[in-house]
C-alpha cells in the first residue's frame, strides 16, 4: 500500500489507481448507495470498478484508512470574487452600503474597480478555495455592482486558463445585462436600461461559448449567464434561450430570489419573473434558477412542468433569516434541486447542513428533509442539471471527481454514520484530498501551483482597495465606519 503523497500534485498518475476506504458513496441502481471497506478504482479521467477489492492489475493500490470517499461536489453558484455580501449581514439597507449605485456615481460615469489582473487573481483563488472544499465542478458568479457594466471575455479566457491550471472542471460564460438599478433617493431603486449594451454581452458571450466548449480536454464547458430577471430586457431573454437550445448550453439566471427584485418585476412586466418568463415560452429544462426563496406557489409549479432546476445556496440566505420555502414542497413537486455555495467560505458540507435545519424549520419538523435528499442536490442535483450522467455519482464510466474526507479528525467525534456525521458534524475543512477527471487537484489543502498563504494575503489587501471606493459608489458618500461600524465600539 502507499499514500497519497506518492502521487504528483496537480497530475493525472498514469495507470489503474485503486483508492480503498472504510466508506465509499457509490452509485448502485441508479441510487447512491453507502458501501463498507470499499475499493474505487479508475484509469485516466473514468471510474472502471467500485465495490469489493479489485481484483485486476494496477499501478498502485492506495490505502486511505478512516475517510470517506465521495463523489465531488457540484456547485451552481460558486462565488468567483471577493465576497462582499458579507459587509451587509450585520449593515443595511443595500442602498446604504454600496449595493446600489446611486445616481451621482452613474453621472460620473461607472468604471472598473478591478484590473485586469485582479479579476483574474481573484478567480483563480476562489477556484482553489472550491477545490479545498470537495467541489469539483463549479458554476461561476461575481458580482456586477463593482463593474463598469458586465463581464468580460478576457477574464473568462484567465479563468478557463486557471481552471485547467488548478484542475477544476466548469462553466464558464460572462455575465451580461441590459439594465441595472440605480438609487435616485434614499431607498428609491429605478431601473435603467441600455438595450444595445445588452446584446453586444450576449453577442460576446456567444462567441466565447462557441470558443471554449471542450476545452482543456473537456474540463471547461461553456454556459450562458444573463445577470438578473430585473436587469434583462424580453428581447435578450428570447435571444438567450434561443441560443440554449441552438447550442445545447445550460443558462444560470438569478430569479424569485429577493423583495427587490419581485418589486421590479412587478412594476415592469405586472407578475413574478417565472410567470412572466412562462408567458412567453422561456422556461425550459436547461434554466438554472437561483434562489427560489420569493417564489409563489405558482412560480414552482411553472418550474416543475418546465424542468427549471433551483440552485439552492441556504446559508447566504440564512445570515439574513430567509429560507426557500421549502426544499420538502419542491421536492414533492417533481422540482429538480442542485446545491450552490455563493458565499466565502465556499462550504459546501455547511451549507448542506443549513439546508438541512432550514429545510425543517421551513416545515416545522424533522420530516421537512433528510441527509440524503440534500447530498444528492449537491452531488446528483447539479449533475443532472447540467444534463451530466457522468458527474455526481460513482459508478463503473463516470468521471473520476472525487472527495475524500477525514473521518478520524480529532474534532469529529462520536461518528455514526459517516453521511450524517460529515453534515451535521463537521465543515469542508476536513476535505483531504481531491481528484478531478483523474487528477489530483487537492492534498491536505494544498493546490498545484499557488501558495494559498500568500494568496490570502493578496485577496485581503485587494479587497481592502476595492472597500475604500466605497463611499464614492454609495448614496450621500458615507464614510465606511458609518456604513459598516464595528461589532463592538
Amino acid at each position: 500500500m502507499t499514500g497519497l503523497d506518492s502521487l504528483t500534485l496537480g497530475k493525472r498518475p498514469k495507470g489503474r489507481t485503486a483508492l480503498a476506504a472504510r466508506w465509499i458513496v457509490g452509485h448502485v441502481d441508479g441510487r447512491h448507495k453507502l458501501l463498507d471497506n470499499a475499493e474505487i478504482v479508475f484509469d485516466e479521467d473514468r471510474v472502471i470498478h467500485i465495490g469489493a477489492p479489485f481484483g485486476g492489475e494496477v499501478a498502485r493500490r492506495i490505502d486511505l484508512g478512516e475517510v470517506l470517499v465521495s463523489p465531488g461536489f457540484v456547485d451552481l453558484d460558486a462565488l468567483s470574487d471577493l465576497d462582499t455580501t458579507l459587509l451587509t449581514v450585520d449593515n443595511g439597507p443595500g442602498w446604504a452600503t454600496g449595493r446600489v449605485w446611486p445616481q451621482a456615481y452613474v453621472n460620473r460615469g461607472p468604471y472598473e474597480m478591478y484590473t485586469p489582473d485582479e479579476l483574474a487573481f481573484q478567480k483563480r483563488y476562489a477556484f482553489a478555495q472550491l477545490l479545498c472544499n470537495g467541489i469539483t465542478t463549479a458554476l461561476p458568479i461575481a458580482s456586477l455592482f463593482y463593474r463598469e457594466w458586465g463581464e468580460t471575455v478576457a477574464e473568462f479566457e484567465a479563468a478557463a486558463d486557471a481552471a485547467a491550471d488548478l484542475g477544476l472542471r466548469v462553466w464558464l460564460g460572462p455575465a451580461y445585462r441590459s439594465g441595472g438599478m440605480v438609487c435616485t433617493a434614499p431607498g428609491v431603486l429605478e431601473p435603467r436600461f441600455d438595450e444595445a449594451r445588452g446584446m453586444q454581452g450576449l453577442a460576446d458571450a456567444l462567441d466565447f461559448a462557441a470558443r471554449v466548449g471542450g476545452r482543456h480536454g473537456g474540463l471547461v464547458q461553456a454556459m450562458l449567464a444573463p445577470d438578473r430577471v430585473e436587469t434583462c430586457t424580453l428581447d435578450l431573454l428570447r435571444r438567450t434561450m434561443a441560443a440554449s437550445r441552438d447550442m445545447a448550453l445550460p443558462v444560470r439566471l438569478h430569479m424569485a430570489q429577493g423583495k427587490m427584485e419581485r418589486r421590479t418585476v412587478q412594476a415592469l412586466h405586472g407578475t413574478t419573473g417565472p410567470q412572466w418568463l412562462a408567458r412567453r415560452g422561456l422556461l425550459h429544462d436547461r434554466l438554472i434558477a437561483p434562489h427560489a426563496v420569493e417564489a409563489e406557489p405558482e412560480d414552482l409549479a411553472l418550474y416543475a412542468h418546465h424542468g427549471v432546476t433551483i440552485a439552492h445556496c441556504p446559508l447566504v440566505y440564512a445570515r439574513d433569516g430567509e429560507m426557500l420555502r421549502s426544499f420538502r414542497r419542491c421536492r414533492d413537486m417533481g422540482i429538480n434541486i442542485g446545491m450552490g455555495t455563493d458565499t466565502a467560505p465556499p462550504d459546501m458540507v455547511l451549507n448542506m447542513a443549513v439546508a438541512l435545519m432550514m429545510g425543517r424549520a421551513a416545515t416545522g419538523d424533522d420530516r421537512g428533509l433528510t441527509t440524503a435528499e440534500v447530498f444528492n442536490a449537491a452531488t446528483i442535483g447539479g449533475a443532472d442539471a447540467l444534463k451530466r450522467p457522468d458527474l455526481g455519482r460513482l459508478q463503473v464510466g463516470s468521471k473520476a471527481d472525487i472527495a475524500v474526507f477525514d473521518m478520524a479528525d480529532s474534532h469529529f467525534a462520536p461518528r455514526i454514520d459517516p453521511v450524517q456525521s460529515l453534515v451535521f458534524g463537521a465543515t469542508g475543512r476536513v476535505t483531504r484530498a481531491v481528484f478531478v477527471d483523474g487528477r489530483l487537484s487537492m492534498r491536505g489543502g494544498q493546490v498545484a501551483g499557488m501558495d494559498l498563504h500568500a494568496a490570502r494575503r493578496q485577496a485581503q489587501a485587494q479587497f481592502d482597495r476595492l472597500l475604500e471606493k466605497y463611499p464614492e459608489r454609495t448614496w450621500g458618500q458615507p464614510s465606511l465606519t458609518t456604513m459598516f461600524p464595528p461589532t463592538y465600539p
